[in-house]
């Protein structure tokens, strides 16, 4: 019998609904269930042929966990070596080497020093820093948000310098990252599953939380087919099996703003029944999926194209 997993904190809708779904559908050799952890022995296997993983990047144990696992054969949905490695800056820095329009944007180091350091660890850095060519090249109105994490936390607007330094002085250690605004007429919310299976979802995010995802616009076909072959294209690169992307379309181009979202919300009442339904759906295919082709004690894990050409030493966009 082949386990399939999901390691969840306290969401209950998704998790729920993706057992119940697995195991209605009744596939010889394989059961669905929460993932149960009473000890984690190294070199030992979790005994889950895959894992669906929705809280890791929240518990550093369950990244610990899911890496053994991975290491025993553990189909783990998300790569979490990947995870671990991944960040914002660095999927716009890939997206402008695969033909992803972005909003400009650039990094900035900590307003306040980090632990453990003092000026003498700063020493290749620039005092000041070119302010004036960084704001030339982003312009305001501008966002400002970490260049790691999500969930909209320490996301600021800024409407010129003096706003942009006065916001800075509150993030203390965070890396921030500033970054163009894009004014506009259309935002979408893209699942991504498996690398094959996407939903496109009418996204608002000026909405209150709630109402997100009511908005007045909807693709065109040629639209959905240039949003959907962008999304397939930055999951290919980055390797991941369950992720949204969001894009915004200002001039008719989508451009993409944040695509690093390995644990996207899945609750009914944030995302609505035929969303819910289809990420359901699709999670419970793929898991299904990749439970059947799991190999016990091989790597079965999923690797971006970003790894397997550097990997090889090939070029990045072909």
């Amino acid at each position: 019998m082949k386990k399939i997993g999901i390691l969840h904190g306290k969401e209950r809708s998704f998790p729920e609904a993706f057992v119940e779904r697995v195991n209605s559908k009744k596939i010889d050799g394989i059961i669905a269930e929460p993932v149960r952890i009473d000890k984690v022995m190294q070199g030992e296997s979790s005994g889950y042929a895959v894992i669906i993983d929705r809280i890791s990047q929240d518990v550093p144990f369950y990244r610990a966990f899911l890496k053994n696992a991975a290491l025993c054969g553990t189909a783990v949905i998300n790569n979490p070596f990947w995870w671990s490695a991944d960040e914002k800056f660095f999927n716009n820095c890939l997206s402008t080497k695969i033909d992803v329009p972005v909003p400009k944007t650039v990094i900035l180091p900590s307003r306040e020093l980090p632990t453990d350091t003092s000026e003498e660890s700063f020493k290749n850095l620039a005092y000041p820093l070119d302010w004036d060519g960084i704001f030339k090249y982003i312009g305001f109105p501008a966002y400002m948000k970490p260049f790691a994490g999500g969930g909209w936390k320490s996301v600021y607007k800024l409407t010129d310098v003096d706003d942009f330094f006065e916001k800075h002085a509150e993030t203390e250690q965070l890396v921030m990252m500033l970054q163009e605004e894009i004014i506009f007429e259309e935002y979408y919310r893209c699942y991504c599953i498996g690398g094959k299976y996407v939903k496109i979802m009418p996204y608002e995010p000026r909405n209150p939380h709630h109402l997100r995802y009511v908005a007045d616009f909807s693709p065109s076909p040629e639209r959905y087919k240039q949003m959907e072959d962008i999304v397939l294209r930055i999951n290919k690169f980055l390797g991941y099996d369950f992720n949204t992307v969001e894009l915004a379309v200002r001039n008719g181009v989508p451009y993409a703003i944040d695509f690093c979202n390995p644990a996207p919300d899945a609750d009914i009442a944030s995302v609505g029944q035929e969303n819910f339904d289809w990420v359901v759906e699709a999670a419970a295919t793929f898991a299904i999926e990749k439970a059947q082709a799991q190999v016990e004690g091989a790597d079965n894990l999923t690797w971006g194209e970003y790894i397997k050409r550097s990997a090889n030493k090939e070029t990045l966009y072909k």
